[in-house]
């Protein structure tokens, strides 16, 4: 069983205290920095978000010169000085920061920063480790700030912080993998293609672990069944997981379904836990204590969370609270290290160009982040992955990965030709693991290096372990040609599975080149208003984004009505508006509305559900729906935008349908109860991967209608809708029984 978590009540902080001047001597004067939120901004490599959000320094010698204050604080300076809210509070996962072994603080507290990181780098890795339980996150971020890229390589290689699930994570010498079989509709046969094919490149060790495209308890629990079915029809010692929502895989659980590793995203402010996570400790305590004593594992793995991180969502979604992102991202690790997490998967990139916006800053935010994760303990995967409408690519992501297995990554992605099918992104590959792996000597974990041994996937002979002659095909994990034919056909981007060594064979390599270039070129179409208004008529408003790099670089502006279109929008008698936006691919718009809206609109009308002309917005976000809704006072807004472009060239016209409802006054207070976040104003529930070779457009106007339906009949959408659903069909099955 875990160790009992201490109570929030029972975790000391120091009080806050005013921000305090840092000067520095230069040759043309001093330089001052107000606060340690300011000097920790200023001392790190400029990042995007640091840019955006006003913390980078100007140039290096700003720069330098925060590091050089930096270098010269105690460490005991820095942790007597917590870093507040906007309104001068200690939020939750600050305050969990603050539950470290008091013995090393007291031990090290005296020490400069500048003398930690001479410490660290003279020191093996246990030694790092037993100092790391003395740090808090904004520590641990403070000493990454002083290392370069040899310094950052050469402290993490040295740790190694291994959990016991089914296999061994994180031992000395090997490189583990997690296999992602996403599939744009969650279709069984295309997740078990996936599958067979990462496990025949010796990928899935670390995690078989599904991200859905619908999140609901029925959905969930019908993939875990079938990932569990998997596992067993191929005998692999691994463990399964569905990442979606904690509420929802909780429920799962208590329904009898195979939860056997406990997922949740998460972020380094409360605010941004609360208001965009729907998540508090209370839930996360509550789903630490569950699993352990009521997962499939209980009694096997000595660890069952999986956590994702990555830096940047605390400043895209605007609740950074003036802390700069490596900050914001070892606060998120000074939370995971709470709960003696299985793993944790860091993504940062995955958000776009307004946090990091090339190849460099990829690859410095990502070595940061294996620093401080594991000087904190933890078991660090790294997502190395990059999105079409940044300025990062292929070869950039390559050469993060090859420096991250240097110094020590636990584990890469699996996701197959590194094309997310799902989620529209980019991430390391099964290729790309036994490639690493090849090049640095190291192995998969060894219960599953053994399965791998007994399958003829990897043989080994006097050189080692190498390629079996298994190696790469997928299709003997099925009964049959026409059941693989079957998967195969089911499976988008497929672009070949034929190899040479460990690599794709060139001929499908320029397949997954040429499909992301279509992509990115998808991202910068132009909406066609005209065109859509043959479609339907529309009323077109205007975002504060008045150019497509603003709306690429600071998707804030997109969230929010320009001024004129603000002043012209008024109360209307409709319950239900409907947006359209370009979001990320103006291709999703013009291939997916001449279906799918005049099926939405006659649907909505069948129904009897009073709703507006159509609005269309240019350079438009997911949020741009909540100030529309305040203006129109509608009940409930369904946004049409188009998604960023990912998987292959088809993919990139993606739309999804967010259906976010207004809470009235009488709702709020159940809202409110039901995320812990006190402030809450709207609730979202989402329909994605809106296409041709996802769900059809006329399909998911039949599903934005009946989801709508409930959404105004239970007066909840979101996480609250799924859970209320729930109860009904149970409350329901219970009278049934019982009649």
């Amino acid at each position: 069983m875990p160790k009992p978590l201490r109570p929030l009540s029972g975790i000391a902080v120091p009080a806050p205290r005013p921000d305090e001047h840092y000067f520095f001597a230069g040759p043309s004067g001093p330089i001052t920095f107000l606060g340690l939120k300011q000097l920790l901004g200023a001392a790190d490599y400029s990042k995007a978000g640091d840019r955006n959000a006003g913390l980078a320094a100007a140039d290096d010698t700003i720069r330098e010169a925060a590091r050089s204050i930096l270098a010269s604080l105690t460490i005991g300076h820095v942790h007597e000085r917590p870093l507040v809210t906007a309104v001068g509070r200690i939020d939750d996962v600050m305050r969990v920061n603050y539950d470290i072994d008091v013995d090393v603080y007291a031990e090290i507290a005296g020490l400069t920063f500048g003398q930690l990181k001479n410490r660290l780098l003279a020191a093996p890795g246990p030694e790092s480790v037993r100092l790391g339980r003395g740090l808090t996150g904004v520590c641990a971020a403070a000493v990454a700030k002083l290392c370069d890229v040899h310094e950052l390589i050469l402290v993490s290689k040295r740790i190694a912080n291994p959990t016991q699930a089914r296999t061994l994570l994180g031992a000395p010498g090997t490189l583990s993998s997690r296999l992602q079989p996403n599939h744009p509709t969650d279709d069984p046969r295309g997740i078990a293609m996936l599958c067979y094919w990462g496990l025949s490149l010796a990928a899935g060790d670390a995690l078989i672990g599904v991200n859905p495209a619908i999140d609901t308890v029925d959905n969930v629990s019908a993939i875990l069944r079938h990932l569990d079915a998997i596992r067993r029809r191929c005998g692999v010692p691994t463990q399964i997981c569905v990442l979606s929502h904690i509420k929802t895989q909780l429920a799962c659980l208590e329904q009898g379904a195979p939860v056997e590793i406990l997922f949740q995203s998460l972020a380094g402010t409360e605010s941004t836990n609360l208001a965009e996570f729907d998540i508090t400790i209370d839930l996360l305590d509550h789903g630490h204590a569950l699993i352990a004593e009521r997962g499939p594992l209980a009694g096997t793995a000595s660890q069952a969370m999986y956590f994702e991180t990555g830096q940047g969502s605390e400043f895209s979604y605007g609740r950074h609270e003036g802390i700069d992102m490596t900050t914001t991202e070892a606060l998120c690790y000074g939370l995971a290290r709470r709960y003696d997490p299985f793993m944790i998967n860091n993504v940062t990139g995955f958000i776009g160009p307004e946090t990091h916006s090339d190849n460099f800053e990829l690859l410095i935010a990502s070595l940061q982040d294996l620093f401080m994760g594991k000087l904190l303990g933890l078991p660090m995967g790294i997502g190395s992955c990059y999105t079409l409408h940044a300025g990062s690519g292929l070869e950039g992501q390559q050469a993060t990965t090859e420096l991250l297995a240097a110094a020590g990554a636990t584990y890469f992605m699996d996701v197959a030709l590194n094309t997310d099918r799902m989620l529209a992104y980019f991430d390391t590959s099964a290729h790309d693991n036994q490639t690493l792996r090849e090049i640095h000597g190291r192995l998969p974990a060894g219960e599953f290096l053994e399965w791998c041994l007994g399958r003829g996937i990897l043989i080994r002979d006097d050189d080692g372990i190498r390629r079996g002659e298994h190696w790469g095909r997928p299709e003997r994990f099925v009964d049959s040609p026409q059941e693989w034919e079957e998967l195969l056909a089911a499976t988008p981007a497929i672009h070949g599975l034929d190899t040479a060594g460990p690599r794709p064979t060139d001929a499908v390599s320029r397949q997954v080149r040429w499909h992301q270039a279509v992509g990115r070129e998808a991202v910068h179409t132009p909406l066609d208003i005209e065109l859509i208004r043959r479609i339907h008529p529309v009323r077109t408003i205007a975002t504060a984004a008045t150019t497509h790099d603003s709306h690429l670089n600071a998707p804030a502006l997109g969230t929010r009505l320009a001024a004129e279109s603000l002043a012209r929008i008024t109360i209307e008698p409709y319950p239900v508006q409907i947006l359209i936006s370009d979001g990320l691919s103006a291709a999703a718009v013009h291939h997916n509305l001449p279906d799918l809206l005049p099926m939405l609109l006659e649907g909505l009308t069948a129904r009897k559900i009073g709703v507006g002309t159509p609005l269309l917005a240019r350079h438009g976000r997911v949020k741009l729906a909540e100030p529309v809704a305040e203006r129109l006072g509608a009940e409930l807004i369904i946004h049409l935008i188009g998604e960023r472009p990912g998987g292959d060239a088809l993919a990139s016209r993606s739309l999804s349908a967010y259906l976010v409802y207004r809470l009235p006054e009488e709702a709020r207070h159940e809202a409110a109860l039901a995320s812990g976040n006190a402030d809450i104003r709207h609730e979202v529930t989402v329909i994605s991967n809106i296409y041709s070779a996802g769900l059809p457009p006329v399909e998911a106007a039949a599903t934005i209608v009946e989801k709508v339906v409930q959404i105004l009949g239970s007066r909840a959408a979101g996480n609250r809708l799924e859970q209320l659903l729930l109860r009904s069909s149970s409350e329901r099955a219970t009278a049934a029984a019982t009649a």
